[in-house]
């Protein structure tokens, strides 16, 4: 066999075992899901206090494939974060108490059994609106 084509095969070669060690290293572990772990209900003492409340995954990008579902309490008065941006597109849904709702410039005030969609790279905040605890589920797709 000629060098040049020695050297083309062996590249070759290696590519495809660094193709295969990368997709093997990026699969997570696979999940066996039973009706045990496939039903989450909120208790308080298995939330995540945060300073401005509680968040409480009810599924997340380790669990799901790639989806995730999450709580969030909110003192009144306060937001989890700034206003912000991210590839990912986010849904909101309120349950409970008063949101201020900003996305791209603009600012509504909305209450439970709305929902809000973030498309992806607005710039979005939610913050509490009310003098209750607000209440909200947070869904987005994680792009890892």
């Amino acid at each position: 066999m000629k060098p040049l084509t020695i050297l083309k095969t062996t590249i070759a070669i290696l590519f495809l075992q660094l193709a295969s060690a990368q997709e093997t290293k990026e699969k997570a572990p696979e999940i066996k899901y039973t009706i045990e772990n496939c039903v989450n209900h909120f208790e308080l003492d298995k939330a995540t206090k945060t300073k401005v409340g509680y968040q409480y995954w009810f599924g997340d990008k380790n669990f799901t494939q790639e989806n995730t579902l999450k709580m969030s309490i909110v003192e009144p008065g306060k937001s989890t974060h700034a206003p912000h941006h991210h590839p990912e597109e986010e849904f909101f849904y309120i349950l409970e108490g008063s949101a201020s709702f900003f996305l791209d410039g603009k600012t509504v005030v909305v209450g439970p059994n709305t929902s809000l969609y973030c498309p992806p790279n607005a710039e979005h905040g939610i913050s509490n609106a009310g003098n209750t605890n607000l209440k909200y589920l947070v869904i987005k797709k994680d792009l890892r």
